[in-house]
Formats: structure tokens, C-alpha cells, sequence
């Protein structure tokens, strides 16, 4: 970690403006500065709630064959929330973690280093990962590949540092039409909240406008940082003209989707505080119950591109 670069919280305007034409300076800025809020903002924890989530996706698209893995690197980490969550689920022995933003690889070991967890991390691009050959038993991430300029490179890195026989499993990520609906929905429910909360029974429920600003501006980069939605079909042809094998995609979320996007929105839009631990349960409780509903009834008749989230895993030849 001493070679690497320190984290940059609070962008010049030269940086965010040349950011707006390179997207990688634009997405270590955006998450440099989305660093110390980012597990709030998404209701990210290390508790049995995200432990569940990330080893119910991990189980859904890879199976339970092989656990625990000896060795795992997630790339595009964050706040560490997948690789962590995976280990205290049994998932994984020994991590890695990298980030393009030097914010976000540090948030990831302190999380690690409170977890009591044996992890070690480096600031590193997705098309130029800094491990050697044969290194790592899995491969991980989650909402990272569509950060990623250019995914053949990334991936045949992936299977590049993989061993053998070894695994990779990407979930979290938009697909096409999923993501159409996600931001329309998202960008009404902030409309509605943040004008809702200016009546003054209700003024106590709106933040501050300098923070609804600085949202605003986030989320105006964010638009910059993601930079592919997918075809789960055409994902599953780029990894295998990687030289991935054994090559599967899943898509999951369409009832829980369209619960879960206003629901994240209006998180994001009102003080913390009024988010009670009643609250994000309730929130939790309701996506586990639109998820069965998914999982049992709409996958049965809904075409797999209308699911909001694809999930893909394969293994190194």
C-alpha cells in the first residue's frame, strides 16, 4: 500500500470537469468522494443481512462446490462489501481486495481490519491487475463490470491471474432494460421526495440542500462512471471469447426491482437518522419476499432480459 496513491475526497473543478471526458479519472473522483458514505447510502453492513444476500447470490449462480476457497481477489471492491461478506459467509478463506479508487480500497481494509479478517488490498486497474499468473483459486465482484472500459481486456486478466480450473462469479450487475426502468424510477422518487419534504410538516424528513446539491452533482458523474448495461446473452459470449469455460448467466430481481429502486432513492434523499433499524428491516423483510416471488413465479414466465440485475460466473480452462 505504500506505492500507492492517497485517496482524493474533494475533486478541483478542473479535476471533475477533465473527468467528464475520461472515464476512469471520473470514476476514482466519484468514488474517492463516495468513499466514506458509500455503505450508508446503499444500507451496506457486515451483519447477517448482507452476509445472507452476498452468499445467496454467490450459491445462486456458482453452487456451494468448492467452498471455502483458499484464495479470492474481488475486483472494482468498494467498500469491500461482496469479498468481506463472502468470508464471514464461508465463501472464502484468505481475500484481496482492489479498487481503482485509492478511497475506496482503503474504506475496504479498514473494514477488513474491524472484521478481524485476513485481507490485503491494492490500488489497481480492473485491464491491468497487479498479481501474478496463477494466483487466486476465485475471482469476485459485484457492480463492477460496468465501470469497466474495456471488458475483454479485464477478463482475460481475470482468467490470467486465476489457477487452473479456477472460478470467477460477477454479480450485480444492470441489464439493459432493467436498468431503463431503474432510473426512471429512481429519478421520480427523488423528484417527489425532494419537493414532498420542502412542506413544513414535513421539513424535518429533507437534508440540507448544500447535501441534496452534492447528490445531485454525484449522481450527475455517476452517469459518467457506468458505462455499460448488458445482454445477458451477449455477457455470456464476450466471457467465453475471453477464454472463459464452463460460461453460465443468471438474471434476478424484476418485483424486487421495482420495489427496491424508490426505495433506495428515498434513503438517499432524507436524513439518516430517520432511517430507523425498524425501517431497514422492514425494507429488507419486503426485498427478501419480492425476491421469492421472482425467484418461484416470475422466472417461470418472464423473459430472463427483464430482470434487473444479471449475475455471471465460468471458470479459467
Amino acid at each position: 500500500m505504500a506505492s500507492d496513491p492517497a485517496p482524493n475526497p474533494h475533486a478541483t473543478a478542473e479535476e471533475v470537469e477533465a473527468a467528464w471526458q475520461d472515464p476512469k479519472l471520473a470514476n476514482v473522483l466519484y468514488h474517492d468522494w463516495e468513499a466514506g458514505t458509500y455503505d450508508e447510502k446503499w444500507s451496506i453492513s457486515y451483519d447477517e443481512r448482507c452476509i445472507e444476500y452476498a452468499t445467496g447470490r454467490f450459491e445462486s449462480v456458482a453452487g456451494k462446490d468448492g467452498w471455502p476457497y483458499e484464495t479470492a481477489l474481488e475486483l472494482g471492491c468498494g467498500t469491500g462489501f461482496f469479498l468481506l461478506n463472502l468470508m464471514q459467509g464461508g465463501v472464502i478463506k484468505k481475500g484481496s481486495v482492489t479498487d481503482l479508487s485509492p478511497g475506496m480500497v482503503q474504506v475496504a481494509l479498514n473494514n477488513a481490519r474491524n472484521l478481524g479478517l485476513d485481507v490485503d488490498g491494492r490500488v489497481a486497474d480492473a485491464e491491468r491487475i497487479p498479481y501474478d499468473d496463477n494466483s487466486f483459486d476465485l475471482v469476485v465482484g459485484h457492480a463492477v463490470l460496468h465501470h469497466i472500459p474495456d471488458l475483454p481486456t479485464a477478463f482475460r486478466e481475470v482468467l490470467r491471474v486465476l489457477k487452473p480450473g479456477g472460478r470467477f462469479v460477477f454479480a450485480g450487475e444492470p441489464t439493459k432494460i432493467g436498468n431503463a426502468y431503474a432510473r426512471k424510477l429512481g429519478q421520480i422518487t427523488w423528484w417527489l421526495t425532494t419537493n414532498i419534504t420542502k412542506l413544513p410538516a414535513l421539513n424535518s424528513w429533507r437534508r440540507p440542500q448544500e447535501e441534496l446539491d452534492e447528490s445531485s452533482r454525484a449522481a450527475a458523474l455517476e452517469a459518467v462512471v457506468d458505462l455499460h448495461t448488458f445482454d445477458p446473452t451477449e455477457l455470456e459470449k464476450l466471457v467465453r471469447d475471453a477464454g472463459g469455460v464452463n460460461v453460465q448467466a443468471k438474471t434476478e430481481e424484476l418485483a424486487a426491482a421495482l420495489f427496491g429502486w424508490p426505495v433506495r432513492t428515498f434513503e438517499a434523499a432524507v436524513p439518516q437518522e430517520k432511517l430507523t433499524f425498524g425501517w431497514r428491516m422492514f425494507a429488507y423483510r419486503a426485498w427478501q419476499r419480492l425476491s421469492w416471488v421472482d425467484e418461484n413465479i416470475l422466472r417461470g414466465v418472464a423473459p430472463r432480459e427483464l430482470f434487473y440485475n444479471v449475475m455471471i460466473t465460468g471458470t479459467k480452462p
